[in-house]
């Protein structure tokens, strides 16, 4: 498959129904983690010497997208006191992500809408934080970079 054949296949995201061009739902304005998600990314933080959640966060987010699998549970109980907003959370590419996570969506959920992006981001980026945290060779920040 050619480039160009690849380029032409990607549908805008005005197309998927879900507002703008780049925009997500204003439910996504803040990322919540769970209790369990939280104690994950102490731990992770203590390792990796990396001290910004959303940092951490960004590589949990995308270790999970490259696994092509579903993640197996889908409704997380977001239940700790960590939250970020969308900005903090995906910085200046923040476009890329919500592209990543709206293309997901559909392809897990079948359908783009506030409630399939919402569980697609928050289940991925829980499994991305057990897969970083379950992972004992994942002890700092040059083992991250080789997963690149």
């Amino acid at each position: 498959m050619s480039s160009t054949t690849t380029i032409n296949s990607i549908r805008p995201l005005s197309a998927l129904g879900i507002g703008g061009p780049w925009r997500l739902p204003m439910s996504l304005e803040t990322v919540r983690l769970s209790q369990q998600g939280k104690d994950q990314l102490i731990k992770l933080k203590r390792h990796t010497g990396i001290k910004q959640w959303n940092v951490l966060c960004r590589w949990a987010l995308c270790t999970s997208l490259a696994d092509p699998t579903v993640p197996l549970v889908r409704e997380v109980i977001t239940d700790s006191n960590v939250e970020l907003t969308w900005r903090t959370f995906a910085g200046a590419h923040a476009d890329v992500y919500r592209a990543l996570i709206t293309q997901r969506a559909l392809e897990e959920l079948g359908e783009v809408t506030e409630a399939t992006i919402r569980q697609t981001l928050v289940a991925h980026l829980h499994r991305g934080i057990g897969m970083l945290a379950g992972d004992s060779s994942r002890r700092s920040v040059e083992s991250l970079l080789s997963m690149t």
